[in-house]
């Protein structure tokens, strides 16, 4: 069971090569959406179905970096990696979205 860790645009190389399944979360302090799904979000870090996945939470504009990586068109943004790659990501706004990106990412085998 893994908590959210808070990421950066330096970290998150590290991290997403170290792990096998990450998904990133880029929020912004003023976005609305983004505290709404901050408790759900939690959730699933604490679900044992979600064991594998590491769970990232990042500023979008303190990691300009990786908001541009993923093309980040505004908050809560998150983007799924599996084996270093990224495999998607978007703009997702409800507690089952961010459930079917899970279940993506679980899903993932090569």
């Amino acid at each position: 069971m893994m908590a959210i860790q808070t990421s950066s645009d330096k970290e998150l190389r590290n991290i997403i090569f170290q792990r096998e399944r990450v998904i990133v979360k880029f929020i912004d302090e003023d976005c609305l959406i983004c505290k709404a799904l901050a408790p759900s979000f939690k959730t699933f870090s604490e679900d044992p179905t979600y064991k594998e996945v590491t769970f990232l939470q990042m500023e979008a504009s303190e990691n300009p970096v990786s908001s541009k990586e993923v093309k980040l068109t505004g908050t809560p943004f998150f983007a799924i990696y599996f084996r270093g790659t990224l495999r998607d990501c978007a703009l997702l706004s409800s507690e089952a979205e961010v459930k079917k990106f899970l279940d993506r990412l679980v899903a993932c085998k090569e």
